[in-house]
């Protein structure tokens, strides 16, 4: 077979695989206007894929959702962390219920905090941490994770973990390169010995065989969003934006006989909510005794303020596959889709997907209107879209993993599906017709690295609708290919966060 006569057959196999499982471009972490400013709650990426072997030793589905874009290492006295007042959910559709964008199952993480010791100005670190939770990191987290079975009604706590420190630098020379606070962060860990300490400290084993994570890691989305909302006046090669900035990532290892075996495709989305109404009391001004003893007493007062968010929880943002919202929903409607679930976004949002308009800007910014018309009737579009959920085939073994997205080109992270033999095996479809082989990343689940930019833009130029389709690349997409930081081939698999101490924001060049 020619290169051009495989290139279509593969072509047409990306349009079956996208139509037969309901299932393009990334989060640049602002999707919508309202949430941009409530950053604890602003979702940055969600990703879901199989692992053959998790933490507990059995097949797993890993899901993990990011939240609080941008954070700069390093900062004081204050510094990022989880919101106590925020109910984080993963949401993981099974059955009918995928197809329907409806969840079966929930898993929320809640968190509390304390301050040790409130009396000094030395917020978060009063030496350097040598464990998670040791007299020198004053101030703590806590988080519960609970599975709620929408199904049965019923609710069910897995168990509870810590949050480690972020990385400060000197205060938390466990992060970085040779125990070093001076250094630079460690780079990815090919075993679960190989983390950093703080890292494998706080890897939680719950009840059922289910491994949690919380905590500050690497943002490892990498893309030129600058120039991509600069009028798509891209470089080559492109800068990394979030290069530099780290995030806060919520990571649970799912053992996949928890949700029915492997034999099936699920869905995967996530949200964040905040409680409808926040009680004021009519003396918090006027009492100021009451004012004193809070000073004196912050667990207390922490108590206090928990007690005013009361009410029904809110949905103020969801997240689902990469640049749905930001790239292809109008204005208009962005607030919208962060306050609805995918169940209704057939009626709402189906028209963003069919006739998307970032093909005809880019046709016109890029193309100078000499591409053929592909920004109306995007049926294919549609159906990886609506509803909006990452579907993930856990009947194949284990998908690919890499370093940084760009350093493994047998198993094109940057590539429109399976081009470059990115496959795996299905046992319950075979939309390509080639014996069950689909591919190993991105749309089918997400995979840290996966070049979701490029594969999106490739997708978006590109006609599916037809047979042959009509296969359009274009090189080198936003010209960043790898991010800025190793990722991890283990648990909690994201980024070791970037040192506050030394690191910078000079963006990742692409190879």
């Amino acid at each position: 077979m020619n290169k051009v006569s495989h290139m279509l057959r593969v072509g047409a196999a990306v349009a079956s695989l996208a139509l037969a499982s309901n299932s393009l471009v990334a989060s640049s972490h602002q999707d919508a206007p309202l949430v941009v400013l409530d950053p604890a709650a602003n979702t940055t990426d969600v990703y879901a894929f199989v692992v053959d072997q998790g933490v507990n030793q059995v097949k797993s589905l890993v899901v993990a959702l990011g939240v609080y874009p941008f954070e700069e290492p390093g900062i004081g006295p204050n510094k990022f962390n989880f919101d106590d007042n925020v109910l984080y959910e993963i949401h993981v559709a099974l059955g009918p219920d995928r197809a329907a964008g409806r969840a079966t199952l929930s898993y929320q993480f809640q968190f509390t905090s304390r301050t040790k010791n409130p009396n000094t100005t030395l917020y978060n670190y009063t030496g350097v941490i040598t464990n998670v939770d040791d007299a020198a990191q004053n101030f703590v987290q806590t988080y519960t994770v609970t599975k709620v079975d929408h199904r049965a009604r019923t609710r069910r706590v897995l168990g509870t973990g810590v949050v480690p420190p972020n990385n400060q630098g000197t205060a938390t020379p466990f992060y970085n390169r040779d125990d070093d606070g001076e250094q630079p962060a460690r780079d990815g860990a090919l075993t679960l010995a190989d983390l950093d300490r703080y890292t494998r400290q706080v890897i939680t084993p719950l009840s059922s065989g289910y491994v949690s994570f919380a905590g500050q890691r690497d943002d490892g989305f990498y893309a030129d969003i600058r120039a991509i909302f600069d009028l798509l006046t891209l470089h080559d090669p492109g800068k990394d934006n979030q290069g530099g900035f780290n995030i806060h990532l919520m990571a649970l290892e799912i053992p996949v006989s928890q949700i029915g075996g492997d034999h099936q495709i699920v869905g995967v989305y996530a949200t964040t909510s905040r409680q409808r109404v926040r009680v004021l009391r009519d003396d918090d001004n006027k009492d100021k005794d009451r004012d004193e003893d809070r000073d004196k007493d912050k667990d207390k007062d922490k108590e206090r303020d928990k007690e005013r968010d009361k009410g029904p929880w809110v949905q103020v943002a969801r997240q689902g596959n990469p640049l749905f919202n930001e790239g292809l929903v109008a204005i208009v409607d962005k607030d919208l889709y962060g306050r609805t679930s995918p169940e209704t976004d057939g009626v709402l949002f189906r028209k963003y997907a069919e006739n998307p308009e970032l093909g005809a800007l880019i046709n016109a910014f890029l193309l100078g209107g000499g591409a053929p018309q592909i920004a109306t009737g995007r049926t294919d579009i549609a159906a990886i879209y609506i509803p909006d959920l990452i579907k993930v085939d856990l009947s194949t073994t284990g998908t690919h993993l890499t370093a940084t997205g760009g350093d493994d080109p047998a198993h094109g992270f940057s590539r429109l599906s399976i081009f470059g033999g990115d496959v795996l095996h299905s046992t319950v479809q075979d939309p390509f017709g080639n014996g069950g082989f689909i591919p190993a990343g991105w749309p089918n689940g997400r995979r840290f690295g996966d070049d979701v930019v490029d594969i999106a833009v490739d997708a978006i130029l590109s006609d599916l609708r037809v047979v042959p389709p009509v296969i359009n690349t274009f090189p080198p997409g936003d010209g960043v290919t790898h991010n800025d930081m190793n990722y991890n081939r283990v648990f909690p698999y994201e980024s070791t966060p970037q040192n506050g101490r030394i690191h910078g924001h000079h963006g990742a060049a692409a190879n």
